[in-house]
């Protein structure tokens, strides 16, 4: 037994290395910075200060923070209503399955830039959408789609759909149909099979892609860069201006910790409503 145990630790030690080198030190790092005082032009004063979070709270910062967690939830709750359905026919699309799934992991193949780029062409005033509007009659003018919340939206859903239908549909695939029959059996209707059966019984699945969609969806700033040409900020925008722009390193460490806490706070809700045998089956 216990040399099982320290063989277990023995396997673990490189992870637990890397861990310690390229996440908690570089973590306790920027948590020190946070407070230390800013010189201004990257310089740091090692005197306590937590200047960088009352900014980091300050009226425009924390607009920036709702409005990512705004963008990011809309997005992530879009992407669950446009995956479950998919995820569910892929579970019983039989010899289909294996073709459906690789065009969902199809989008991975490709540079994340290029895919934003072509949206770029489809929202443009002059681009696909409004021209194929004007052609048909359904608008008289363009609309104004592209560097707008709408095109950040779009950008979150068409970006991370994905990470929203491989786990729902590995929660589906798990599900055991004997529970689906009984409740045939018993006189339940479809719609109240789905309701009190496959819903609760995929809800790991669930709370999983909306981990997957949300966390990489509050921080990205790919998006808002290139749909909105910088016009409209999210946290990851913010956090890296701070650092490579502003020079302030107290307050993009300070920000980078309540992204970090966000993060957190994510992974526990994730931990608290999915057992150990769920997650494993997920991830």
């Amino acid at each position: 037994m216990i040399r099982n145990i320290r063989l277990a630790y023995t396997m673990l030690t490189p992870t637990l290395i890397w861990l310690l080198l390229f996440l908690l030190i570089p973590l306790g790092l920027i948590m020190v910075i946070s407070f230390t005082t800013n010189l201004g032009f990257g310089g740091i004063l090692y005197e306590f200060s937590t200047e960088a979070y009352r900014l980091a709270f300050s009226t425009t910062y924390a607009r920036v923070i709702w409005n990512s967690l705004l963008w990011a939830g809309i997005g992530t709750i879009i992407c669950l209503l446009i995956a479950y359905p998919f995820a569910y026919f892929i579970a019983h699309a039989g010899k289909w399955k294996n073709i459906l799934l690789l065009l969902v992991m199809v989008p991975f193949w490709t540079n994340f830039l290029i895919l934003i780029y072509a949206w770029i062409v489809l929202l443009n005033s002059q681009g696909v959408i409004n021209n194929l509007l004007l052609s048909i009659g359904i608008i008289s003018e363009p609309l104004a789609m592209l560097y707008t919340p709408y095109a950040v939206v779009i950008g979150i859903v068409y970006g991370f759909l994905p990470f929203m239908v491989l786990p729902i549909y590995a929660s589906i695939e798990q599900l055991d149909h004997s529970y689906l029959e009984a409740a045939e059996d018993l006189g339940a209707s479809p719609v109240r099979a789905f309701i009190k059966i496959t819903l609760p019984l995929t809800a790991p699945g669930i709370f999983a892609g909306i981990f997957l969609t949300f966390i990489p969806a509050l921080s990205v700033f790919v998006i808002t860069d290139l749909l909105t040409g910088g016009k409209l900020l999210m946290l990851g925008n913010i956090i890296r201006d701070a650092f490579i722009v502003e020079m302030n390193w107290q307050l993009g460490s300070a920000l980078s910790l309540l992204l970090t806490l966000l993060v957190l706070i994510a992974i526990y809700l994730f931990m608290k409503f999915t057992s150990s045998e769920d997650r494993n089956l997920l991830l």
